[in-house]
Order: structure tokens, then sequence, then C-alpha cells
């Protein structure tokens, strides 16, 4: 396995940064912190006609046609910026299932519309618990005709303001084993019986509640066999997982030069501060925290190029980074001293991200369980 990157990946890498420290800039970062659904129009369609919207489909979809290895360097420049909207959700997430388990038809309907900027998805899995595990999705689809009717709450729905449909994680069916039953369905969020309600949340990352009350969804709009949808949802949790890695890579990188800059350039007691041994300590600890993240992030990534979602060597990368992004930011508060708790310095940006991005998609201590399962096994 060689993660040097090829000129190709060089020039994404290089070409992504300039655009984004032209295109997205810290004002609107704070600008979309504020704003309700959290998504630039205008931003979303340049992005479109960079590609970066269909960079993991394949041609006749309006795509790329590039590896989730080559995704994963886009989305850590995307970190680095603090790039808000619903790209994690639309295509990573969202656009990767409908390309492993869609109908040619869904692949013909929503790929290319997704390629385009002209659909914005999110998922709606996770319920009150907030857990990642069969046993809680307890929102039902029943079969009603030649379709099905949902009823119940999604919570925790990122970027469900935002979206125009919502891939949906549904119980059709009880059983004993509770990863029996589970569907997906592709539900379109301008349906008068949906209600989206905003949260309050800490961050840039928009979240909301998803509340269903008899909407009706063809029955071609099931992604998927009916009652085995679990093992997709697996498939979500890695890339979401590692897409996750990726971005936190990028934010902890930004956090810690912004503060070797800081340190370099602040003075005290006559000297700069970047000269005081504990400061050296915590920039010396950031760097190791941020190599080592990037090391696991993307041997992960090139995993689930290869197409592998199971190895051990996922969940370690999810579990390390997950801590590693909040001790780098917390270590370039504890170098910038009060000041970077201002809302006119950056850090406190990269910190609540750090925060965010901890939880999403299984915490330390979620993979940890995972790592341990595996062992067992």
């Amino acid at each position: 396995m060689d993660l040097a990157l090829t000129e190709e990946q060089e020039m994404l890498k290089t070409s992504t940064r300039e655009f984004l420290e032209i295109e997205c800039p810290k004002s609107l970062v704070r600008e979309m912190e504020t704003d309700e659904i959290g998504l630039s129009p205008n931003l979303w369609k340049k992005m479109a006609e960079l590609g970066w919207l269909g960079l993991l489909f394949p041609e006749e979809y309006g795509g790329a046609d590039f590896s989730f290895l080559d995704m994963a360097i886009l989305l850590e420049e995307m970190g680095r910026a603090l790039l808000p909207g619903p790209y994690l959700s639309t295509v990573v997430l969202c656009g990767q299932a409908i390309l492993d388990a869609g109908t040619d038809e869904q692949k013909a309907n929503f790929l290319a519309k997704i390629a385009e900027g002209e659909l914005v998805m999110a998922l709606a899995l996770t319920e009150a618990s907030a857990r990642y595990q069969a046993s809680d999705i307890t929102v039902r689809a029943d079969l009603s005709g030649d379709g099905y009717v949902i009823n119940g709450t999604k919570m925790f729905v990122s970027d469900g303001q935002a979206a125009d449909y919502f891939m949906v994680v549904a119980r059709t069916t009880d059983g004993p084993d509770p990863h029996e039953g589970i569907s997906i369905l592709l539900v379109d969020a301008r349906s008068p019986s949906i209600t989206v309600n905003p949260l309050r949340v800490m961050g840039i990352d928009k979240q909301a509640e998803v509340v269903f009350r008899d909407v009706r969804v063809a029955s071609d709009h099931l992604l998927g066999p009916a009652g085995k949808g679990w093992p997709l949802v697996e498939k979500l949790l890695v890339w979401g997982a590692v897409g996750k890695c990726a971005e936190s890579v990028g934010g902890a990188q930004a956090a810690m030069e912004l503060t070797v800059s800081y340190v370099n350039a602040r003075s005290a007691f006559g000297q700069r501060i970047g000269s005081f041994q504990a400061i050296q300590h915590h920039c010396a600890n950031m760097l190791t925290d941020v190599d080592t993240s990037r090391n696991l992030a993307y041997q992960a990534a090139w995993l689930v190029a290869q197409g592998e979602t199971k190895a051990p060597e996922i969940s370690k990368a999810k579990a390390w980074t997950s801590d590693a992004y909040s001790r780098v930011t917390a270590l370039a508060h504890q170098c910038h001293g009060g000041i970077a708790f201002t809302k006119e310095m950056d850090i406190h940006l990269y910190h609540k991200k750090a925060k965010v991005s901890e939880f999403l998609f299984g915490d330390a201590a979620f993979h940890r369980e995972k790592i341990a399962s595996s062992l067992e096994a």
C-alpha cells in the first residue's frame, strides 16, 4: 500500500485548496453559522462546475469516476477550509448509496442531478437515542397498496434543512433479529406530510428533527431489497466515518498551522512565546496527532477504495481522529491563551467542528468496541 499522492492527486489537492481559499473565506463560514439552511447556492453551483459533486460517479451519470481515496483528498481540504454545506450528506453518503444499491432508473434519476448540483440529499438514520444500532430504528414504513406509508420521527438529521430528498432508514417488518426488517426509502422532502424542525447546534453543521406523518412513498423509491437494508446502513456508517476522518485531518492541520503562526508572532516577557519549552511541547504533540491521523485516515480511505468496509483499521482511524482533532484544538487554545475564545479568532471555529466530528458516525468508544468485537471473533 503506497499512500504517496500521484501527480493527478497532487493537482487535485492544490486546485482544491486554491479554490477554497478564495471561495470559502472564514467570513462565509461565520455567515453560514447563523444561516438557517447552511448552504451557499453560489458556492454549491461552482463546486458542481468543478465536478466535485459527481467525483465518485461514473461518467454516464455526469461524474468523474474517481476513487474514495481521491475523495479523501478533497474532504481533507474541505475540512481545512471548514466548508459549510451538505457535501458529505449528498455525495459521500446518499449519492454513493444509490450508486451501490440503486436500480438503473434510480441511478439515472438521482446521480445526474446530484452531479449537476440540482439535488441535495440527507440521510435520515438516527432517532431519539442518537445511536447507530438497528434496534433503535422505530420509524415505520408499512406496506400500503403499491407503496409504503412512513410514520415517526428522525433526529439529528445532518443537513435536513437543505435537503430536496431524504434517504430514510425505516422498519418495514418486525422479527426477533433487529437487523432484519430494515428498509431504505428515497423520500421527497417537499412532501406536505413532512415537517422539518431545525435544531440549535454548536458550530457550522446543521441538523434537524424530521417528522413523518403518513408520508406515502412509491415502491420504486425503495433502495435495495425490502427488509434487507441494514448491510447498506453499515456501509453508510463506514463511508461517513472515513469521510469525517479525512475532514478532521484537514481541520487539525489548519488549527496547528494557525497556532504555530501565532506563537511565532506573539511576544511575552521580551521574547516570542514560541521559544518557551511548554509551547514547543504542545506544538510537537499537535504535529504527532495530525500526522498519525493523516496516516490512519488515508489507510482507511484506501481500504474503502478497495471495497473493504469491515476492516478494523477503519474503526482505528475514526477512534484516533475523533480524539486527536479535539486534542489538537484544545492545545491550540492553550497556546493562544484566552484570546482564542473570542469570536474574532478562528480557532474556536475548528474547536466546535472537532467536537461535532467527534461523535458523528460513532465516537472513539463506539469504534473501540467494534475493534474489540473483531478481536474476539
